[in-house]
């Protein structure tokens, strides 16, 4: 599921906020996953992909 929500970043210029929630657990429904699970393990997820990206855009821009 998290490989899929590449195309549902939220943005502001120059930084990654997070995925667009509402998409995140609209497809986890379609697949089928509990939505307990997803409420426990997608902000945890969240936060590290928002810091990893961020930090890549960071190094990339100098």
């Amino acid at each position: 599921m998290i490989g899929r929500l590449g195309g549902q970043l939220r943005i502001l210029p120059g930084t990654v906020i997070g995925w667009d929630m509402a998409a995140a657990l609209a497809l986890g429904d379609a697949l089928g996953i509990p939505p307990l699970a997803m409420a426990e393990l997608l902000p945890v997820i969240e936060a590290v992909m928002v810091t990893k990206l961020n930090e890549q855009m960071d190094q990339a821009n100098g």
